[in-house]
Formats: structure tokens, C-alpha cells, sequence
């Protein structure tokens, strides 16, 4: 880690605790599938991550998972479950990173979707308020690990990829920002943001 000039945090899974299974258990209750056969069909597919790049709306995205996972859910009651993903947001990283805001600009990138957004700006202030700014993949139409989207980043905050230190849990991402010339640490837990937080500030 030399010549860090800005920071950069994915949110899901660093700064918010996340658990899908708790959205496959809410969707059970309006499916004819069991949980393990929604499992089995769910997948990160092209719909999905059209819907993370703002190039369908949630209703198109929803009527999609209703063909494919068999739901006999209103766009409410799917997106109830979409939003259960959320479990709580993880104290010891949000103080690690109001620690290193004071050093250096800070800023999040999500692969998230409008409905998401909604529900996380409502449940978890303190990780909107943490940032300097949150770069959301709908809004720029580009979504992690696209060598574009860091391009994009990169360029909005005015600062050269190489000196920018980039925090993601999905090892697909950790490539994609290294190849655009970013450093990375690869978060497996709370532990590796505060370390390397603690080891870049010493």
C-alpha cells in the first residue's frame, strides 16, 4: 500500500452484513419451489445485472424472477424479500473508516439496484452519512468488476487508479479493479478493513 491518495469501499459484505438466504426463506412463502429448488435457480444472471446497471426497472426485473422462481408475489411483496438481504451494519468498520476519512477522501461503490438503494438509505444511515460519496452501478450504468466502471470512479474523484486503495468481500471484483490499475485488499472479514486501515495510517 504506497502512494494511497483515496479510499474506496464496496458496501454489501464490508460494511453491511448481508445474507441472501434470508431473501430465498422470504420468497419460499409465495413460491411452489422449496428453498433449495430456489437455490438452485437463482442465479447473478444477464437480468441481474441489467438491473444493477439501470437498464431495467424493478417491475421488468421482478417479473423475471416471478417466471423463474415460480412467484405468486405483487412487486411488493418481492421486493420485501429483495430487501432482506440487509441483516445490520458492522460498527467496528464504520469506526475504522471514520478514522481514515481523516486522512484521506473516502468514498463507497455498490453494485446495487433503486430498490436496494431505498432500503438501505432508510435502514443503515450511518453507512450513507460515511462517505464523501457513494458511486451507485444504476446511476453510472456500469457495475463492478467492468474495467469501465473503475475507469469511471477514477475520473469522478480525480485521482490516478494506481492511488486508489479499493476494499471489496468478491474475489471477481478484486480482479477487475486490479487489472484497472487499482490496489485491493480482498475482505474476507471486519478484521482485514481494520488491519489494513491501522497498517496504512501507521
Amino acid at each position: 500500500m504506497s502512494g494511497v491518495r483515496a479510499l474506496l469501499f464496496d458496501l454489501g459484505g464490508v460494511v453491511i452484513e448481508i445474507d441472501f438466504d434470508r431473501v430465498l426463506k422470504r420468497w419460499e412463502g409465495m413460491s411452489a419451489l422449496s428453498f433449495d429448488e430456489l437455490k438452485a435457480k437463482f442465479h447473478f444472471d444477464a437480468a441481474y445485472e441489467q438491473h444493477e446497471r439501470g437498464e431495467i426497472d424493478a417491475t421488468t426485473y421482478f417479473a423475471h424472477l416471478r417466471d423463474v422462481l415460480q412467484l405468486a408475489g405483487s412487486d411488493e411483496d418481492i421486493a420485501a424479500g429483495w430487501n432482506s438481504v440487509f441483516v445490520a451494519d458492522l460498527p467496528a468498520v464504520l469506526d475504522a473508516i471514520t478514522r481514515a476519512r481523516q486522512h484521506f477522501p473516502t468514498y463507497a461503490f455498490t453494485n446495487t439496484n433503486p430498490t436496494h438503494l431505498t432500503a438501505w438509505q432508510a435502514g443503515f444511515p450511518a453507512v450513507f452519512h460515511a462517505f464523501d460519496k457513494i458511486f451507485i452501478s444504476s446511476d453510472l450504468g456500469l457495475r463492478k468488476p467492468e474495467r469501465a466502471a473503475f475507469d469511471a470512479i477514477a475520473a469522478a474523484i480525480g485521482i490516478a487508479p494506481e492511488h486508489i486503495l479499493f476494499f471489496d468481500d468478491t474475489h471477481e471484483n478484486i480482479i477487475g479493479a486490479a487489472a484497472a490499475g487499482l490496489q485491493t485488499v480482498y475482505v474476507q472479514s471486519p478484521a482485514d478493513v481494520k488491519e489494513a486501515l491501522v497498517a496504512l495510517l501507521a
